[in-house]
C-alpha cells in the first residue's frame, strides 16, 4: 500500500481505472458461471414437456 501513496495523482486513478472495471467484470462472470450451473426453469419445461409427449402418445395408442 505504500507504494500507492507514492505514485502521482494520475496514476493513482489509472490503477484504480483500471482495477474498478476488472473486478466489475470478474464478478459478472464469477456471478454467470454460478448461477448457469443449474437452469431450474429449463429443467421444470423439459419435464413439462416429456409429460405431455407421454400423455399424447397414450391417447394415441388408445384411440
Amino acid at each position: 500500500m505504500a507504494g500507492f501513496r507514492s505514485l502521482a495523482p494520475k496514476a493513482r486513478n489509472l490503477v484504480v481505472a483500471g482495477g474498478l472495471p476488472a473486478f466489475v467484470l470478474g464478478v459478472y462472470y464469477y456471478t454467470m458461471r454460478a448461477e448457469g450451473g443449474t437452469d431450474e426453469l429449463q429443467v421444470a419445461i423439459d419435464k413439462f414437456e416429456e409429460t405431455k409427449k407421454k400423455d399424447v402418445g397414450n391417447s394415441s395408442a388408445g384411440s
